[in-house]
């Protein structure tokens, strides 16, 4: 019998976890670029990201992933919003500069400066970065030819199976206003294919040549709707209406841009009867047009039809405006003076976040208000700008200094200076000369002027001259404002002689008003104004005799002076008058008033001109 023995089996005592091994250099390499790679494509429209993206672009160096084929442009990319030099010291570190081609999603300023760094390192550019570089570039005809020099030099124009170089250029010269120089590239192009056409024919329009667009377009063989809306632009910005309307009657198809261009062009001819009978017909509309059509109702001070259609554009069609069109309705409101349709306009801004937080929209209302008389509202605005730019501190000071609040206005400029980030510009010193002129402070004027290129590096122009002589006419230094003419390194324009003429009549000075008026003649003989002007300066001494020869002499020229035109808006409603005007229906109690407000000035002891002309 066999004995089986019982066996107990115990479990082991447990024994501890060893280690995990430590992942390979691989492994926690693509671990961190599959971190890369899902982070950064969404930085670029991230608030405040510069912090992270330079600690991610140091993880990127550190493990060498900044050479990464695909994070390499995301780096860039990234950085190109929020820091372009940033941008572009990431590109630098790049072995290959093909990896410019990274940059043709970044701002236009990281792509040039890009393409000058690869110069810069001895690379030859070729017929991609070229191009880049070329849509980055300013319209600045300088550095454009200093491009085409490159192009040249390397080759670029001489690769006749590859024209996108040729188009480029055409473009850019476009773009700077040099119809003639994108003739020439064309003209040189031994082929050409149909984006060379149009881009010809769009330089010609922007240039306000419709005729010689109309020319390259009749000569295609097969223009395509581009074509077509090219040279409609063309007759459109020559405000020929007629014109554009008959090649908008022959188009084979018509997009919603042919139809806004058409639209835009009546508007510019004056015809808004046309222009709104074509818009009502439109098949489809866009942001676009809507705004046009607003914006030409507004310009006009046609309140009603303008805030009917931004109502309906908002309340019906669910467009919100956009700040491309609040900036045209802004400037409309402003360069009309309509300040009810213009406070509308406000009331949209602030109930949209991102256009309440735009600069250059908050400037462009700082804009509107002073020019509409509401400088407190202007104030107001300017005041609530969180990112002030040198465009806020110029648009606020200009509005104080024409509404002759000098002293606030060079006060505004001191602040100015103690601002960070900000420096004044040109048009800053336009406005502080302006506002001493206003304000008499001609000692103050002069220390600025002087201060202009010694203290800020702003070199004088010729408006800045012409500051000059209006801040020593208005303080009856006639002398001194025609020793400023004579001896600036500019030849004086129309402006400048028009500003010491206006001072000659406030100072009954007629024989220093007959020089200036001569040279006036030579700049504008059919100006009938300047005429007026030496006529009322005689009238002011008693000089009929004179009074009487420029008469006769505006006769000879055929001259006729335009009618003075004011207007004003009441209850969003914009009265217009004349010169001599009684077709308003409160016309007797308009003249009433000025005959009384007249009466009032003379009992003043004031002189004063005949407020009445009937």
């Amino acid at each position: 019998m066999s004995v089986i023995t019982k066996m107990t089996f115990v479990n082991p005592p447990s024994l501890p976890l060893s280690p995990p091994r430590p992942p390979s250099f691989l492994s926690l390499r693509r671990r961190l670029e599959d971190t890369l790679l899902s982070l950064l494509p969404s930085l670029s429209e991230t608030p405040n990201v510069k912090p992270l993206l330079s600690q991610l672009h140091a993880i990127a160096l550190r493990s060498h992933l900044h050479l990464h084929p695909t994070i390499a442009p995301l780096l860039i990319s990234s950085y190109s919003l929020s820091s372009p030099l940033s941008a572009l010291s990431a590109f630098t570190l790049l072995p290959n500069p093909n990896f410019i081609r990274a940059l043709s999603k970044c701002p236009p300023p990281v792509s040039l400066l890009a393409y000058i760094q690869t110069l810069r390192a001895n690379f030859s550019p070729d017929a991609f970065a070229l191009p880049l570089a070329l849509k980055a570039c300013p319209p600045n005809l300088k550095i454009a030819f200093s491009l085409y020099a490159h192009a040249l030099k390397f080759g670029l124009l001489s690769q006749t199976d590859d024209i996108f170089v040729q188009n480029s250029f055409i473009d850019l010269f476009s773009k700077c206003l040099d119809p003639n120089s994108s003739r020439k590239v064309f003209d040189e192009m031994p082929h050409r294919d149909l984006v060379t056409y149009n881009s010809m024919i769009s330089a010609h329009a922007k240039a306000g040549d419709p005729d010689a667009a109309r020319e390259l377009f009749d000569g295609m063989a097969s223009p395509d709707v581009i074509s077509y809306n090219a040279v409609l632009d063309g007759y459109a910005r020559a405000g020929r209406a007629d014109e554009a309307f008959s090649v908008f009657e022959h188009m084979p198809a018509r997009t919603v841009v042919s139809w806004t261009t058409v639209v835009s062009g009546y508007i510019k001819a004056g015809d808004l009867v046309m222009a709104r009978m074509l818009y009502d017909r439109m098949p489809h509309r866009n942001l676009v047009s809507w705004t046009i059509m607003i914006v030409g109702y507004t310009e006009r001070g046609l309140i009603d039809e303008a805030s009917a259609l931004l109502d309906r554009m908002v309340g019906v069609e669910g467009l919100r405006p956009d700040e491309v069109a609040v900036l045209s309705l802004v400037s409309a409101c402003g360069e009309s003076g309509v300040l009810g349709f213009g406070r509308r306009v406000h009331g949209h801004i602030n109930n949209a976040p991102a256009l309440r937080k735009s600069t250059r929209v908050s400037n462009a209302l700082v804009d509107m208000y002073s020019k509409c008389g509401c400088i407190d509202e202007a104030v107001k605005v300017f005041e609530s700008i969180p990112n002030k730019d040198t465009i806020s501190w110029n648009v606020m000071l200009q509005g104080l200094a024409n509404h002759g609040h000098g002293r606030q206005a060079l006060g505004l400029f001191a602040r100015m200076q103690d601002a960070a980030n900000v420096l004044p510009d040109g048009v800053t010193f336009v406005g502080v000369l302006c506002a001493c002129a206003r304000a008499g402070l001609v000692d103050e004027g002069l220390r600025h002027f002087t201060s202009m290129q010694s203290k800020h590096g702003v070199a004088p122009k010729v408006e800045h001259y012409g500051c000059m002589v209006d801040l020593f006419g208005r303080a009856g230094l006639l002398n001194e404002a025609f020793e400023t003419v004579k001896t600036m390194p500019f030849e004086p324009n129309e402006v400048v002689w028009g500003s010491l003429l206006g001072a000659c009549r406030t100072h009954n000075n007629v024989g220093l008003a007959e020089k200036v008026v001569d040279q006036l003649i030579k700049l504008e003989p059919a100006n009938a104004g300047n005429y007026a002007l030496l006529s009322n300066v005689y009238a002011s001494v008693g000089q009929w005799q004179g009074v009487a020869r420029v008469r006769l002499r505006m006769k000879e020229l055929g001259a006729e002076k335009t009618p003075g035109r004011s207007s004003i808006e009441v209850d969003e409603v914009v009265h217009e008058f004349t010169v001599g005007d009684r077709s308003h229906p409160k016309a007797k109690r308009i003249y009433k008033m000025l005959h009384r407000l007249s009466e009032h000035v003379q009992m003043a002891g004031l002189e004063t001109e005949e407020l009445v002309t009937v």
